[in-house]
């Protein structure tokens, strides 16, 4: 039977955990944060936040990634840990809401921005996310090195992109435009209320390192690889986000980009004037458009880990025979986020309804390190500061969880109904299996 490929290098993951991360966030979420947050450094703060979670969290999950080096990544560190109910519950979520919704919420972003140099319909724009799912659904079927030179050549372009930005805004910007030493002034609903909703945007920017761990399966010396990869990007896009946002503030005051819907090419416009906006704009499109391929080349193998353990469709289980790839997953998670597209709302919406549930299953799997050190404290790689790096990551994560199930009830609720539906049908797959 046609076994998955090891074909991906040390550069190939590191590559696919930056690409995965840096897709629209760092563009469209600004302005949000910034009207949360209206102070720079409070703004600057909170994306120091989010790397130094990401950063924890990419130094945990290469100590389980090293522990379980298989395809599936997150998906079976819960099922070792919890038991297979929990592992499940992760992957039914991973398809009906975090990486469909992802790649529903990537190409709105990606038609967005196409629709910045070719005017939209309605349809029309809806017609251009989904054939931007097509064309990478089918390059990701073609090959996992298909997958892998696509998510290589798109994060390669789309780093030349923001490091153009960084060098203009700190290059050509200046430090005057924006008061640095602002205070908050009044928040209406507090404090706690405005680090809630800015995190959101944060978190949604930050996430992605982790799917370098759904392609163990498919790495050369996994072991080493895979925690190296999750470290070197989570790294890299903490440096790339703080530099951006000095460069955005470089470039215009504080309320310019909270009302601004498209602060980079904005910021960029400043200097550069219509072509500086137009390149920004082609970047995101390429950075997001990138992106978009990564989440459709990762995903796909936890559901194929899920129907191996017999609670999913057992065709998902198939690998293609001449070009082993799991295509009948990639066709299966494409079809779903083509609905979502369809009849799903806005970008913000999409990407609260995501950000929710994937952290609540983030701070599980984190825990999970410590019920792995009880059975064996040995280990091919262990988290530097262990126990209090996975603990920061993990009362962080339930902060924002708490807190965004209070400041956004609907998507939080809805997130959790689609949750909660995947008990029955757990039990369902495993009474006819």
């Amino acid at each position: 039977m046609p076994e998955l490929k090891q074909k991906l290098t040390l550069f190939d993951m590191t590559m696919i955990a930056i690409g995965s991360t840096i897709g629209s966030g760092i563009f469209l979420t600004p302005s949000s944060i910034v009207r949360a947050l209206p102070s720079p450094k409070w703004t600057l703060l909170v994306w120091i936040g989010g790397g130094l979670m990401a950063l924890s969290g990419a130094l945990t999950f290469a100590e389980l990634g090293a522990r379980m080096p298989g395809a599936g990544g997150v998906y079976v560190y819960l099922k070792e840990a919890y038991g297979e109910l929990a592992g499940f519950l992760y992957g039914w979520s991973y398809f009906l809401v975090i990486n469909t919704g992802g790649i529903a919420a990537l190409s709105v972003a990606f038609a967005t921005y196409f629709g910045y140099f070719v005017p939209l319909s309605a349809v029309g724009f809806k017609l251009v996310a989904i054939a931007g799912i097509i064309i990478v659904t089918i390059i990701n079927v073609l090959g996992v090195k298909a997958g892998g030179v696509f998510s290589d050549v798109f994060t390669l372009l789309k780093l030349a992109g923001i490091s153009g930005l960084i060098v203009v805004g700190i290059g050509w910007g200046t430090s005057a435009t924006t008061d640095f030493a602002a205070a908050l002034g009044d928040l209406p609903n507090g404090l706690g209320s405005a680090l809630a909703v800015a995190m959101v945007g944060v978190l949604w920017s930050y996430g992605g390192w982790q799917h370098a761990s759904f392609l163990a399966g498919e790495a050369r010396n996994a072991q080493r690889t895979v925690p190296l990869a999750m470290i070197l990007g989570a790294v890299a896009v903490t440096l790339i986000y703080l530099l951006t946002n000095v460069a955005y503030m470089f470039l215009l005051p504080p309320a310019q980009i909270a009302a601004s819907s498209r602060v980079a090419a904005d910021a960029v416009g400043t200097i550069l004037g219509p072509l500086g906006a137009s390149l920004i704009a082609l970047t995101i499109f390429i950075s997001t458009f990138g992106t978009t391929g990564i989440y459709t080349l990762t995903a796909p193998r936890i559901y194929y880990a899920m129907a191996h353990d017999g609670v999913f469709f057992q065709k998902v289980a198939e690998v293609h025979p001449k070009f082993h790839t799991p295509a009948f997953a990639i066709l299966l998670q494409s079809f779903w986020a083509i609905v979502l597209v369809w009849f799903w709302g806005t970008f913000e919406n999409l990407i609260s309804y995501v950000v929710f549930t994937d952290w609540i299953f983030f701070a599980l799997a984190a825990a999970g390190i410590f019920i792995f050190r009880r059975r064996s404290a040995t280990g091919a790689y262990k988290t530097p500061g262990y126990p209090f790096t996975p603990l920061f990551f993990i009362t962080l994560s339930v902060w924002f969880v708490l807190n965004t199930l209070v400041e956004r009830p609907a998507q939080a609720w809805a997130g959790l109904l689609f949750l909660a539906l995947g008990v029955p049908v757990y039990y369902f797959w495993k009474r006819n299996r």
